[in-house]
């Protein structure tokens, strides 16, 4: 399948926007500019995963084990779909949970939809349940659609994290920025209109417009001067992860000391950037610090 047959109908936007400045920024939304991670997986994500899997036998070790997941380690900021199969594979080592006789999903529908092609979205596993039914699948619907339900009753006013406001005021003048997230595209524009930050972004891409990596493939490589021209701002490995791919640069929002993280790019490390002299030594000390604070194993006893 070529690139322009995979892309997502609603990526031509990215496809579409064309460089005005000549510094690009992409910036991740919940954890990174807007407070709104914690209280998305603590109230919506985390419930929803107990009601809709029947795991109330053991919701204090699905709590525990789904905040790891999401929030304290280096799968924080995954993707919800390949997330949920990372939590039951957890749910299924640990021996509290198997004392119980809490029955774990097989994950193995999931899986096959994680393995497709499908896009990891909404629109993407309704695709593949039409295409492939289960009772799994559609248990992983309902529960997505539930966490999209309780994200648009309960989170209101999950503002910016302080500092991120002004510094997205400072790159203005010769940055052209963009959201990039993982989250769907109504609850991003509901929240950025919400705290009169959409105004400042270009294109703001979420879920169904494709991967992290592919809204900065296409949404900037190719159109500034060279790769050192492009940044991506994240507070998760993915966002890493994503930026390195497509060989260009990663700013880290450090978990717990995001506004220290926000103060030291608009004090420090955007004057870096635009002067051309971030890769390298710089980049290198800031994602060492990042990555010291995000575990890839949890402490609890495995089977």
């Amino acid at each position: 399948m070529t690139e322009d047959a995979k892309r997502p109908e609603r990526a031509q936007a990215l496809v579409d926007f064309q460089a005005e400045k000549d510094f690009f920024i992409g910036i991740d939304s919940d954890g990174c500019a807007m407070d709104a991670m914690n209280i998305k997986h603590q109230e919506c994500f985390t419930p929803s995963y107990i009601k809709y899997f029947n795991l109330q036998g053991a919701s204090s070790l699905v709590r525990e084990t789904a905040l790891f997941v999401n929030l304290y380690s280096t799968t924080r900021g995954l993707n919800r779909w390949r997330a949920l199969a990372r939590v039951f594979e957890l749910l299924k080592q640990r021996p509290e949970v198997l004392e119980r006789g809490v029955k774990i999903p097989e994950g193995k529908e999931l899986q096959k939809f994680l393995d497709s092609g499908y896009p990891l979205s909404d629109q993407g596993v309704a695709a593949f349940a039409a295409e492939h039914p289960s009772e799994e699948i559609q248990q992983c619907i309902e529960w997505g659609n539930g966490v999209n339900e309780l994200i648009a009753w309960m989170v209101h006013g999950a503002a910016p994290f302080p500092g991120a406001r002004e510094a997205i005021q400072a790159m203005q003048e010769k940055v052209d920025t963009i959201v990039v997230s993982a989250t769907p595209v109504d609850a991003l524009e509901r929240e950025w209109n919400e705290h009169d930050l959409a105004k400042y972004m270009k294109v703001i891409a979420g879920q169904e417009m494709g991967s992290k990596a592919e809204h900065v493939r296409w949404g900037a490589k190719g159109k500034y001067a060279d790769n050192d021209k492009i940044m991506l701002i994240g507070d998760a490995p993915g966002d890493r992860d994503a930026s390195f791919q497509e060989g260009v640069l990663f700013f880290p929002i450090k978990p717990g000391y995001e506004r220290e993280s926000w103060a030291q790019f608009k004090d420090e490390a955007l004057g870096k950037f635009l002067d051309g002299t971030y890769r390298g030594a710089y980049q290198d000390r800031l994602v060492a610090e990042f990555e010291a604070l995000l575990p890839e194993k949890p402490t609890w006893q495995t089977v």
